[in-house]
């Protein structure tokens, strides 16, 4: 098969230019991850990410609000009470102008454990017809300049009113928006991002009662150093969850205005796959738009929720998160971990997990093809250690299941810097992930979740 699509175009170009001065970004993972060299025997190992998400009461108590109202409850969320003003929006992808009522809420500044080189936003929110939200992030360098306010996503679970997107040419002389990620331009230079503070403003349609409803916003910072390969961990204890198995390839040629189905859709197919284990699944009324006889409509409504109309596909990160958290009383972020060991932990819980990784045929030996960025959900782990994993880079949903060798997926998935098949210096994901849980966790899950700073 051809390699599925990179999310990661002008980001792995970037980086491949900076690779020639010598220079290359780094990605991340957390401090469960092998440690640096250590000061002393007894050092502790060196931090590399750093999750800070708002989501409880007292949480939204702490940000400033502007015509907004804290909704209280089981799942406390923030939402319009008299809007702070009204403002016309054209929307770039098709050139409609509209006034919007709106409101604003900015988080307090959250100082990072991590010095960072990049940070990544995600978000969970309702928005119903005529609303939709726009998720801003500034960030402070070391020495106490800010970036400027930069758009991380502006989020609508419909595409009826605006078209869901990431915003391009984002950047100040330090740092730059990649569709989903601001990412710190020579990390080499000691250029770090040592806090942040997210502002949300919502929007409604004028005289509307509606209102969108966020349950979480949050943030992931990170900072690892550059590696081609990474130290491998020792098997934990066999698992496998029953995860639904659904195929990309089905649909190879469905809906060429959302990127054409096929090698494009992992990311979307990935995370209806993880959505429907957690028992959730769009209604007879979500997927009458979709043609009569096609397979596994509900992958089609999953890609049509998550394209980036900027991006011109499904593979941006928080949006795929943001559509999972459109379920009832689903959580979803993104974030990194550190090692397989953080993945066995959730596994062992109950909770499966998507990786984004890139390889060479040659690397993952049973793929059968090799990918510049492919998303996968990893659903156990054999006795042995070997990675369970359902792909959706698949000749069916039969094929779905596969095992892949530990060593060979840990590394390809936690490293920053690989070749491609030219020999050429490319990026890797350092570790990223989509976590999804439902509200109100097992004790034993919530336990692993805190642990990892994703609660």
């Amino acid at each position: 098969m051809t390699s599925p699509t990179s999310r990661r175009t002008v980001l792995t170009a970037a980086l491949a230019a900076a690779a020639g001065a010598g220079t290359v970004a780094s990605s991340a993972a957390p401090a469960s991850a092998a440690p640096s060299s250590p000061a002393g025997p007894s050092a502790p190992p060196a931090a590399l990410v750093d999750n800070r998400f708002w989501h409880t009461y007292t949480d939204w108590r702490r940000g400033t609000g502007d015509g907004t109202r804290i909704l209280p409850g089981a799942r406390p969320g923030l939402a319009i009470a008299t809007p702070a003003g009204r403002v016309d929006h054209t929307d770039p992808h098709n050139g409609e102008t509209a006034a919007w009522d709106y409101a604003t809420w900015t988080s307090p500044v959250h100082r990072s454990a991590v010095p960072a080189t990049e940070v990544i936003a995600s978000w969970n929110a309702r928005t119903p017809a005529r609303t939709w939200i726009q998720v801003e992030l500034s960030g402070r360098y070391a020495d106490g300049t800010d970036t400027p306010w930069f758009v991380m996503g502006r989020w609508a679970a419909g595409d009826g009113d605006i078209r869901r997107t990431s915003v391009d040419g984002q950047g100040d002389p330090r740092s730059t928006v990649w569709t989903d990620t601001l990412s710190v331009d020579d990390p080499a230079s000691g250029v770090r991002l040592v806090s942040f503070r997210l502002r949300l403003t919502l929007y409604r349609a004028p005289g509307s009662r509606l209102t969108p409803t966020v349950w979480r916003v949050g943030a992931m910072a990170s900072d690892v150093p550059d590696r081609f390969t990474v130290p491998g961990t020792a098997p934990g204890p066999a698992r496998e969850l029953p995860v639904p198995r659904y195929s990309q390839n089905i649909h190879i040629g469905q809906y060429p205005e959302y990127d054409n189905g096929g090698e494009a859709w992992c990311s979307p197919t990935s995370s209806q796959m993880i959505i429907e284990y957690w028992g959730r699944k769009p209604t007879a009324e979500d997927l009458a738009w979709v043609k009569p006889g096609l397979p596994d409509p509900q992958v089609c409504h999953a890609a049509r929720n998550t394209y980036d109309y900027q991006y011109g596909g499904c593979g941006n990160w928080p949006f795929n998160a943001a559509y999972a958290a459109t379920y009832h009383d689903m959580n979803a972020v993104v974030t990194r971990l550190g090692s397989l060991t953080d993945v066995e932990r959730l596994v062992r819980a109950g909770i499966p997990v998507i990786t984004s990784q890139s390889f060479l045929k040659e690397e993952l030996t049973g793929a059968g093809y090799g990918t510049s960025g492919h998303l996968m959900t990893v659903i156990g782990f054999t006795p042995e250690g070997d990675v369970i994993a359902n792909d959706p880079a698949s000749p069916d949903n039969d094929a779905v299941r596969r095992v892949y060798r530990r060593r060979e997926f840990e590394n390809i998935w936690l490293r920053t810097k690989r070749y491609d098949a030219e020999g050429k210096v490319r990026s890797g994901t350092g570790g990223v992930c989509y976590v999804y849980w439902p509200d109100r966790p097992t004790p034993s899950r919530q336990r692993v979740l805190r642990s990892l700073g994703l609660v």
